[in-house]
Formats: C-alpha cells, structure tokens, sequence
C-alpha cells in the first residue's frame, strides 16, 4: 500500500519475516517521513537505514497497531486541498512530487 499523507509518504509491505508475529514494514524515502509517523504510531519499532532495497528507510509495527494510527491519520484530516497543505508542512517541491503523481494517476481515468 502506498500512503501519501501531509507529513510523509509511505510504502506498507509485508516482509516474510512479518506475517507471523502479524507485523507489516512501513518504508519511507525520508527518514523525517517516518519520525513523522512516530505521533501515530509510537509503538513502531526502530528506524533502520539502508537495509533493504530501493526505499531507504524503514520500521516494523503490528497491523493492529497500524491499523489504529490510520484510524487517527484519517481523523485528523483538517484540510479541502491536499496539495496545498503538503506545500505548507513539508515545502513546494514535496508538493510537486505529489503533484505528478497525481497527474500519472489522472491518467487513469481518461483511459477508462
């Protein structure tokens, strides 16, 4: 799963060695991204650098405790354009990332 939020954008996996303890690992290009999260989910587990592949960034935290830090990333949305609110938190060029984005997605719908 991929997750855009106003303080960060995440890659939600789960890794062989997460399903049995019910784990998922959360990956981030920016480490600030996941310390971001940390209000969230205050039980995510330490933040690893450069131990995987193409994100370099990652922690592990249950599903069920993820699950309920999506509830209040959801409650908290206080926003009517997500954009915008991205270019106040974390800057213009985080915002144009997002932007082209959501511009290939947009793609999407046209081909439909």
């Amino acid at each position: 799963m991929w997750l855009m939020t106003k303080f960060g954008f995440f890659s939600v996996v789960e890794k062989p060695g997460d399903k049995k303890i019910g784990a998922a690992t959360i990956r981030a290009r920016v480490r600030s991204d996941l310390e971001g999260l940390r209000e969230y989910l205050p039980q995510m587990g330490e933040i690893q650098a450069n131990v995987g592949t193409d994100y370099p960034f990652r922690a592990r935290a249950l599903k069920s405790e993820l699950a309920v830090a999506l509830s209040k990333i959801a409650l908290d949305i206080d926003y009517n354009n997500f954009k915008d609110v991205v270019a106040k938190k974390q800057g213009k060029l985080r915002a144009s990332c997002y932007g082209k984005v959501w511009g290939i997605l947009y793609e999407l719908e046209e081909s439909e």
